[in-house]
This record gives structure tokens, C-alpha cells and sequence, in this order.
């Protein structure tokens, strides 16, 4: 029983761990992001030019110490860095709990999103099973003795964790979890479907007496049902606060809007053109790989000129920004813009590709497997 415990604490904490970094490094740039966003609540932003890197090396290490965990290699070592590492993440997710500042701590990327409190109660579980562990470390046996062996597994489970990371940076997620996925509708995905129950919020006040001094709070409810407010000695003081008690329909994609410099909106011209029509986003022209858009730019024209296939370039920078760096690279597309947020979820590269028909992705691509004028055309425009 004894023995049993601890396999089956080792079996968890092991896989969990290789799930989860498997997981978020699937999308090493989304993980960066995540990132990023704790680094403005910790005020330490000048990190985020390391951000990928950092997301990268974690993966890696939650990878690696699943695996040695599950091997039984150095048992002492990987009990403390799952010690060390469960800790951070366990303050991590009750930070973020408790005062609200991220929403979703991107434990497990965008394939199962959870809310803080729940990735708060997962790292109190793991810590318990892993704290079990801790202390039993030296009971902890490896599945091969021999020093070479283990250094030449533990390398090639290095390799492949950090080199599975690179190659999706450096290309797409081979699983694509997010709402403009190749196949979906997005248009589709913007509407709210009849009947569909919406957002519940709680609404409190904060009352003031102005005759004796007296405060209290109540909510919206009890506020109609005491009819406190037809007593003029009471008023409401400061910001009333909402509160989400039930959630509603959980509308796939609900911040993209896509505009001209003038702010007009332009969703339903680029996003249900009935053919073919390629959309390159850089939501962050300073940081968009020249050579790319070079390259996008001349595959924009062969299609332009031959299958009247219309590209639009989407970015979140100004207008004034975006015409400079539209003039510099001489492009032929036309430019739109968007919210930040959006564009990173629709493709993880700066430049990346859509492939839209009638609203549906097609295909998409990051600028480095982009591929060739004549591909596509043999696998589509040929056939527009």
C-alpha cells in the first residue's frame, strides 16, 4: 500500500507535468503572451522581448522533470525542482486569484482553459502529491542503473522537448485550439445564437445616509426590493461594482473588428467574401519579419494580376505607422486594422496567412511555410 502511494503519485505529477508542458509548448507564442501579461502585473515588462524564450525553457523543464520523474533518474534533484517549480506556479495562480489580475493562468494553453481558482485548486493538489514525493524521494528508483544509459536519455528527452518547442515557434501549433482554426466559420463564431442565455452580473452600492453618516452596501436587488431609494436621506456613493455570478453563452470570438484609417467597419466585406482572398496579419509591423512580408507582397501580386485574389494586410499599429511601413516595403495590399488581441489569435506568426472563402479558414500558414504562388494555385485558385 505503502509502495502503491507513491507509484501512483509519481505516475500523476509525472504525466501532469509532461501533459502540461507538451501542452503550452504546442504554442510557444501563446505561452508568451500569457507571460507577458504577468510581467505587467509584476512590473517587470523589460522582460518582454524574453518572453518566448522563457516559455520555451519552461516547457522544456516541465517536460523533462516529468520524465526523469517517471524514469526515476537523480530522484533527489527532480524532487526538489518539482518542489521549487509547484511552489512558483501555487503563488503564481493564487496572485492571480485572489486579486484578479489574469484571468486564465494558461496552465494548459488554450486546450482546457481554467479559471484562476481552479488552476489554484489543481497546483494545491500537485503540491500535496508532490510534497509525498518529496519527502520519499530517496525511495525512488530508476528504471535503468547505468550512469551512460540515463545521461543519454535524459539528453535525447532534452532534445526532443526543447527542439518540439523551436520547431512550433518557429512554424504553427500542430494542434490548433484557438476560435480561427482551419475549417472554422468566423463569421459564424461572432454571432450569438437565439435563446442563448447571456451573462448574469451582480450589481452592489455603496450607500450613504446623509442625515446620520451611516454606510452599507447592498446589491441591485435588495436595493429595488427595500425601495431603499425612495428615502432621500440615503444616496449612492462612489462606483457601483459588477460582479459575473453566471456565466453566460461563451461567444467564441467577440472583440474583432476590423476598420480602414477612417474607422470604418469593414468585417462583413473582408471576412464573407464569397472567393478566395488572403489575409496577412502583422499585429506588430516593428517586429514583422521583412523578408516575409517581402515575399508575401510579391506572392500578392502574381494573385492579384492572375486570379483577381484580393490580399488585406491587418495590423494593430497606427495608420500613420502602418503607411510608413507600407511605403517602405512597397506593398501592394490593402491595409486594415484591428485590435491586437484578435490578430494574435488568429494565426501564431508576425507575418502569418489565413486562407478565407465565404468566411471559412481555409488553410493558414506561418510566413516561413508559406507556400509557393504555384502551389496555391494548383490547390486553389485554379479552382476559384
Amino acid at each position: 500500500m505503502k509502495n502503491a502511494s507513491l507509484n501512483i503519485s509519481r505516475a500523476i505529477v509525472g504525466l501532469l507535468f509532461i501533459f502540461s508542458g507538451l501542452i503550452k509548448a504546442n504554442d510557444p507564442l501563446g505561452f508568451g503572451y500569457k507571460l507577458q501579461e504577468y510581467f505587467e502585473v509584476f512590473h517587470i515588462s523589460f522582460l518582454n522581448d524574453y518572453a518566448v524564450l522563457l516559455a520555451i525553457l519552461l516547457c522544456t523543464l516541465e517536460i523533462v522533470l516529468g520524465a526523469l520523474l517517471l524514469l526515476g533518474f537523480w530522484s533527489s534533484k527532480v524532487a526538489w525542482g518539482l518542489l521549487l517549480i509547484i511552489i512558483f506556479f501555487t503563488f503564481l495562480t493564487f496572485y492571480s486569484a485572489f486579486f484578479e489580475v489574469v484571468t486564465s493562468c494558461g496552465c494548459f494553453g488554450d486546450a482546457i482553459p481554467l479559471t484562476p481558482w481552479q488552476s489554484f485548486a489543481k497546483d494545491i493538489i500537485l503540491l500535496s502529491l508532490i510534497l509525498h514525493l518529496f519527502l520519499r524521494r530517496k525511495e525512488i528508483l530508476p528504471v535503468l542503473t547505468g550512469m551512460k544509459a540515463q545521461q543519454f536519455i535524459a539528453g535525447l528527452v532534452l532534445i526532443l522537448s526543447l527542439g518540439f518547442g523551436l520547431f512550433t515557434y518557429s512554424y504553427l501549433p500542430i494542434l490548433d485550439f484557438l476560435p480561427y482554426k482551419v475549417g472554422n466559420n468566423i463569421p459564424q463564431l461572432m454571432i450569438t445564437p437565439p435563446g442563448a442565455a447571456p451573462d448574469v452580473y451582480e450589481i452592489t452600492y455603496n450607500l450613504k445616509n446623509k442625515s446620520s453618516g451611516e454606510t452599507k452596501s447592498m446589491t441591485d436587488k435588495e436595493y429595488l426590493k427595500t425601495q431603499i431609494w425612495k428615502d432621500t436621506n440615503w444616496e449612492i456613493s462612489g462606483d457601483p461594482v459588477s460582479k459575473l455570478i453566471k456565466k453566460g453563452f461563451d461567444l467564441k470570438i467577440k472583440d474583432l473588428k476590423i476598420t480602414d484609417n477612417q474607422g470604418t467597419d469593414y468585417n462583413q466585406e473582408i471576412l464573407e467574401n464569397p472567393y478566395y482572398n488572403l489575409v496577412i496579419v502583422a499585429y506588430n509591423l516593428s517586429k514583422t519579419d521583412a523578408a516575409g512580408i517581402g515575399n508575401l507582397n510579391a506572392l500578392a501580386i502574381n494573385a492579384a494580376e492572375n486570379y483577381n485574389i484580393r490580399t488585406v494586410l491587418l495590423t494593430s499599429n497606427s495608420a500613420q505607422d502602418a503607411e510608413l511601413f507600407s511605403k517602405k516595403n512597397k506593398l501592394v495590399m490593402e491595409v486594415f486594422y484591428a485590435d491586437g488581441i484578435p490578430l494574435k489569435s488568429m494565426v501564431r506568426a508576425n507575418p502569418g496567412v489565413l486562407l478565407l472563402k465565404n468566411g471559412v479558414v481555409i488553410n493558414k500558414w506561418h510566413f516561413r511555410n508559406m507556400p509557393s504562388y504555384d502551389e496555391l494555385v494548383e490547390k486553389h485558385f485554379g479552382a476559384n
